[in-house]
């Protein structure tokens, strides 16, 4: 009896564990196969129907403007400067601007003591005085004496010593006389004026302070022509000629200001090895202040109507520039040929010499390899594509990956900078 019971304990207890083992293989297979499920119908799941793009992604060939330029920097200098300087010592009595102050040419800017110089412009006048009565004695004595000779009674050379001391006075006369005139200038000279227009850009004495003979008073700029003067450096100087195109750009002014090349220094600047090359800019509005760092596009060539496409736009294979373009809502890869590579109005740019045609839409941004053929769809500016619509890449780099997997190529390396992506800009 307890044998019996026994057994039947040790079968139900077999069999639980032969339909538990069999469960636990069931669900490890399940297991097993899901990722296998999931991984076939990946494909399907990403495989975009199209490329997407924003409207900031694409370039309209145009053409228009296309300059080749020599970038130079420097800084801004006034034109017209002038350092105005003592020309009498003494004591400074008054100093009629300050910084930042308009004036006039001729206006007057300081005075001077004057009581030393008045006194010596009377003393001047004095001694002119006593010499002309001196010479006016002198003259009358010549003449009594030519009388005398004529008729014989006094000699020749009492005569010729009355001529000298006629001549001794006169030149006394002319002495004292450019005394005064001296004296007159140094009067003159304590009255200090502006000799430009312009502003004044440092007041370097004041009142009661002594100064000597070209001590320094004020400082005066006329800012309505500027100077940027800009090195260059000696392999690219003799592509540089007066007389050529500079736009102007200064950090704080919303537009660029033109300039031209008027100057080029014949001597190399020491340590650097580079030519200095003198700009010269109109500033009638006086926006433009000395001292201000500036950078500058010196034009080389200048073509007038272009047809050209941004630079990131070109791509190269084995030495042959191509472009995508996007015609009848697919990718097309297009070869061209290149020309000037410059700036135009919206950057770096290149000029197309065959190739495309102007109105061609094209691919702005260098993407990597994409598939020729693919469907394109531009989405509206904000991204999101319409609802119900087919699903697209999350990326062109995503659909590149996927068309180089079906295709059996290696996939496309990525753009240097990955803010390159198709994205709103």
């Amino acid at each position: 009896m307890t044998l019996s019971f026994l057994k039947r304990r040790w079968l139900r207890w077999t069999l639980l564990a032969l339909v538990l083992l069999i469960a636990a293989a069931m669900l490890l297979k399940k297991r097993n196969a899901a990722p296998t499920s999931a991984s076939a119908s990946a494909p399907a799941a990403v495989a975009p129907t199209a490329m997407e793009f924003l409207p900031g992604d694409l370039y309209v060939v145009k053409s228009g403007e296309l300059r080749q330029v020599l970038p130079l920097s420097g800084a801004l200098r006034a034109l017209n400067q002038a350092s105005v300087k003592a020309r009498v010592a003494g004591e400074v009595q008054q100093v009629l601007v300050r910084e930042g102050e308009a004036v006039r040419e001729g206006q007057v800017l300081a005075r001077i003591d004057t009581a030393d110089y008045q006194a010596k412009v009377d003393q001047a006048r004095g001694s002119l005085v006593a010499s002309q009565g001196q010479l006016d004695i002198a003259t009358q004595t010549r003449n009594n004496n030519q009388v005398l000779l004529d008729k014989g009674f006094i000699s020749r050379n009492a005569f010729d010593t009355a001529a000298s001391q006629f001549d001794i006075a006169r030149a006394n006369v002319d002495s004292a006389r450019g005394a005064l005139d001296v004296a007159r200038k140094a009067l003159s000279d304590t009255v200090v004026r502006s000799p430009i227009a312009g502003l004044v850009s440092a007041r370097n004495v004041q009142p009661g302070e002594k100064v000597a003979v070209d001590g320094k008073l004020i400082d005066i700029v006329d800012l309505s022509q500027m100077e940027l003067e800009a090195p260059v450096p000696t392999n690219d100087i003799l592509k540089v000629q007066g007389g050529q195109e500079v736009q102007v750009a200064v950090e704080g002014l919303p537009q660029k200001v033109p300039g031209r090349v008027v100057r080029i220094n014949p001597a190399t600047q020491s340590g650097s090895r580079s030519i200095m090359v003198y700009v010269r800019v109109d500033n009638p509005q006086g926006l433009l202040r000395a001292g201000m760092f500036a950078d500058a596009s010196l034009t080389l060539e200048k073509k007038e109507r272009a047809l050209s496409v941004p630079a990131t736009a070109i791509q190269t294979e084995n030495g042959n520039a191509y472009v995508y373009a996007i015609e009848h809502g697919v990718l097309a890869r297009r070869p061209v040929v290149t020309g000037l590579q410059g700036r135009a109005d919206d950057g770096n740019a290149v000029e197309i010499v065959s190739g495309l045609a102007e109105g061609a839409q094209i691919v702005k941004a260098n993407l990597g390899i994409m598939r020729d053929g693919t469907s394109v769809r531009v989405l509206p500016q904000g991204g999101a594509a319409a609802s119900g619509a087919a699903p697209a890449a999350a990326s062109p780099q995503a659909m590149q990956a996927t068309q180089a997997a079906q295709a059996g190529l290696p996939p496309a390396a990525p753009p240097a900078n990955p803010s390159t992506q198709p994205q709103g800009r």
